[in-house]
């Protein structure tokens, strides 16, 4: 696959609280679904979550074997972090932006941009469908 399209979210109710993600990656032209996950991931906070969304997306990318990944997410506070304009700050987050970078290494092209809750709305029905998904566990 040449080029996708990623939309993520982590959502957590109560923070910290119970967590889930969501991700959906959408060939090049935003046509096809080519994956759907809505996981539970613990308890943690909504900054943990939305950084473990990411990184199950850029995971399942590289298995499909992506070059150029376009993601869409609503988490200001990732993008700029990814993007250099904010420090990582948190000691929670930092191993987390270190397996980012790491994992983006594996592409030749990964751009990562904010989008309003309203055109990130799959990724968030997946992410609260993880936390609904925790009472099954």
């Amino acid at each position: 696959m040449e080029e996708v399209i990623i939309h993520t979210d982590g959502a957590s109710r109560g923070n910290p609280g119970k967590a889930g993600i969501g991700v959906v990656i959408y060939d090049k032209d935003k046509k096809d679904v080519l994956v759907e996950i809505a996981e539970y991931i613990g308890e943690t906070t909504n900054n943990v979550a939305e950084y473990k969304a990411l990184i199950r997306a850029l995971e399942e990318a590289q298995k499909l074997a992506c070059k150029k990944i376009s993601i869409y997410t609503d988490s200001d506070l990732l993008v700029k972090q990814f993007n250099g304009i904010y420090r990582v700050k948190h000691e929670n987050l930092q191993p987390l932006f270190a397996q980012v970078k790491n994992l983006t290494g594996n592409f030749e092209q990964v751009k990562v941009e904010h989008v309003r809750r309203e055109y990130n709305k799959e990724a968030d029905k997946l992410a609260n469908k993880g936390i609904d998904n925790a009472r099954l566990i």
